[in-house]
């Protein structure tokens, strides 16, 4: 005999699972996994504690010993090279306002009755603030004494963020190579004498001789781009004064 489904029949479903059985189950397994977990790292660190102990020692050693460095060396070294400087910096500031200037110069660079000059202070007090002066100072009378490669030497190897002092280096390294005749090298200086500060008296002084020495060379377009820079930004500067007769004559060559 045929059978039928009766209408809103339903066959009847599969037993549910109990899903707090589910998430019970699940929750013993990973207190178990981190139990073990835990286990494990306890039992790493129990068998490596000497060479845990033996590293945290070694940073502690490193922090005290650069702190004692900074605090017994560095700090005394630093005191003894400022006095020293400070006879060698008297040479140079007098030679930088005097008419014999190659003899001062030469005073500052090796000092005198016994006192140390520039170049003692770089080599027996390197990797201090003043030594780190003295290689500008140096470079500076190397410069203004003719010796160009020295010059470029000493004030290379001069750091500083100073707006003022550190854009006069790299200015100074460029006026020894225009005396060398490496008029790119130069031109690239200056830029990078440009960069260093933003300042109404480094600026427009390494502007107008980047747009001179551009104007030498025939760059008339990139002299005028350093010239008017001065006459907008810089105006009021000493090259401001003049820069109208400069722009006349690179728009005249143009």
């Amino acid at each position: 005999m045929a059978t039928y489904k009766k209408r809103g029949y339903k066959k009847p479903h599969k037993k549910e699972e109990n899903p707090l059985h589910d998430e019970h189950s699940t929750t013993e397994e990973v207190f178990s996994t981190l139990d073990e977990s835990a286990s494990k790292t306890e039992e790493w660190v129990a068998s490596n504690q000497k060479y845990i102990l033996g590293g945290i020692g070694a940073v502690v050693l490193v922090v005290l010993g650069f702190l004692g460095y900074q605090q017994f060396v560095m700090k005394p070294k630093e005191a003894e090279a400022s006095n020293e400087m400070f006879f060698a910096q008297q040479y140079f500031d007098e030679a930088v306002n005097s008419t014999a200037k190659d003899s001062l110069y030469g005073l500052a660079l090796n000092g005198a009755d016994g006192k140390y000059g520039l170049l003692d202070i770089i080599d027996n007090y390197g990797g201090t603030k003043a030594a780190n002066l003295a290689h500008y100072s140096a470079g500076m009378a190397y410069l203004n004494t003719q010796k160009y490669q020295e010059a470029i030497e000493y004030l290379e190897d001069f750091k500083s963020d100073d707006p003022i002092l550190g854009a006069l280096a790299k200015g100074g390294i460029g006026d020894a190579f225009v005396q060398l005749g490496q008029d790119v090298d130069a031109l690239e200086y200056y830029e990078k004498a440009i960069a260093h500060a933003d300042n109404a008296f480094t600026t427009p002084k390494f502007l107008f001789k980047a747009g001179v020495l551009s104007l030498q060379e025939g760059n008339n377009e990139k002299a005028l781009k350093y010239f008017n820079r001065i006459k907008n930004e810089y105006a009021d500067s000493e090259e401001g004064r003049t820069i109208d007769i400069y722009i006349g004559k690179a728009e005249t060559l143009k």
